[in-house]
């Protein structure tokens, strides 16, 4: 999508994505928490404590203060193509926030400037023919030992099928397979790149979720999560 197409759904977001993952029993704002809680686990298991963090794609901010409450420690910059959608980022943030609007081409960073860079659900919306170049630019955005975290729909999945083809401004969005977007990863330089299934229940069975840590290994969640290095 492009920068006028973002724009023109920036207002009627929040409604439309709560109306495609109603059969889930959630909305969007548990998404958006679980996403930050799984990224701040990752990097504690990985050692890294981040004190510059990217939100890529950010859109309308449904994660930025999730992120902040899961990192206090770190600057946050949001990055997306869409200038109104920043707007509501800074409206979001429970403290200081850079947004930064972007070309959908270079990020405009330094070598090296961040220990994580996170993205949720964002690839699906880039032409696919960019996907290497724009991962090669984020690893160069990347400090040495910092990570890149990636959620994404699972194509494997009815139900985030079924969420994806009912909502408006995933009409054009192209799902990716895990082991294509890891592949993807590999060609783009990552090392290290770790896979895993994600959200396998939904609100009515809650009380399993639980079990979840264990299930990683299984391609029938919505959604997966890739960590590399």
């Amino acid at each position: 999508m492009s920068q006028a197409e973002f724009d023109a759904y920036v207002d009627e977001y929040d409604a439309q994505h709560a109306q495609s993952v109603r059969l889930s029993g959630e909305d969007p704002d548990f998404f958006a928490e679980y996403k930050a809680k799984e990224a701040a686990r990752a990097m504690a298991a990985a050692g890294v404590h981040p004190r510059r963090i990217m939100d890529f794609g950010a859109g309308r901010g449904n994660c930025i203060a999730h992120l902040q409450r899961q990192f206090p420690e770190a600057a946050l910059t949001a990055l997306d193509v869409s200038a109104r959608s920043l707007t509501h980022c800074q409206a979001r943030a429970i403290r200081p926030l850079e947004t930064v609007c972007y070309d959908g081409q270079t990020l405009p960073f330094d070598d090296a400037s961040f220990d994580l860079v996170f993205t949720a659900c964002v690839f699906h919306h880039i032409p696919e023919a960019d996907h290497i170049r724009l991962l090669a630019e984020i690893r160069r955005t990347l400090s040495p030992k910092g990570r890149f975290i990636l959620f994404e729909h699972n194509p494997w999945n009815p139900l985030t099928r079924h969420a994806v083809a009912t909502c408006p401004f995933d009409a054009n969005a192209v799902l990716i397979s895990a082991p294509e977007m890891r592949r993807r990863f590999r060609a783009a330089g990552f090392a290290d790149v770790d896979l895993r299934w994600t959200l396998f229940f939904p609100g009515f069975l809650a009380a399993l979720r639980p079990l979840e840590r264990g299930l990683g290994w299984l391609p029938l969640g919505a959604q997966y999560c890739l960590v590399a290095r």
